[in-house]
């Protein structure tokens, strides 16, 4: 049975939807972009698209592709021990994967998030996340993200789901998901 589940997709796929969902249904989810976001706020940085960006490569290259899921591992075996599963928000690259699948093995599990390039573009539009910005900003950080390792990660992942349609049927899509894999 899988006791960790990594969500990842492209940015604007619906991991943070996903992470929403499994906290209403009662998982603990950690989230890789939220230690990004404390990682700006705590050098007490302007949160504008490019600085996000730059602090995730910053942090990757002086400690390594995996330096926040060596930092998490410790945080989510803490959290196994009160909960029979917890969901990671936000996996991007095989480096990330591969100290996951050191930590826990064959109850450690990838799920990929499928949506097109206009759909995760008018999502990023709608939530104005201050790391978002505008198109161009959009497809640097696709480019950025696929050099960490995402597109290899989509490719490998153990499950898929598609969200193409409304908001209501990819949080049943979800819930179906949760229910099947982990309840």
């Amino acid at each position: 049975m899988v006791r960790v589940v990594a969500i990842s997709g492209m940015p604007g796929a619906g991991k943070g939807v996903f992470g929403q969902v499994a906290i209403e249904k009662g998982f603990i989810v950690r989230s890789m972009g939220d230690m990004i976001r404390a990682e700006v706020e705590s050098r007490g940085l302007d949160g504008n698209p490019h600085v996000f960006g730059r602090i995730a490569q910053e942090l990757r290259d002086k400690y390594g592709y995996g330096v926040l899921a060596s930092r998490l591992v410790e945080i989510i075996n803490n959290d196994l021990e009160t909960t029979g599963m917890v969901v990671i928000e936000g996996i991007r690259g095989d480096a990330e994967r591969d100290i996951f699948v050191e930590a826990w093995g064959d109850e450690f599990g990838v799920l990929a998030i499928d949506a097109s390039v206009d759909a995760r573009f008018q999502r990023i539009l709608a939530r104005g996340r201050a790391e978002d910005g505008d198109r161009a900003t959009f497809e640097e950080r696709d480019e950025r993200e696929c050099g960490w390792g995402l597109g290899l990660i989509l490719e490998q992942a153990n499950w898929r789901l598609s969200n193409e349609g409304e908001i209501k049927e990819f949080k049943d899509t979800i819930k179906a998901w949760l229910f099947s894999h982990c309840e």
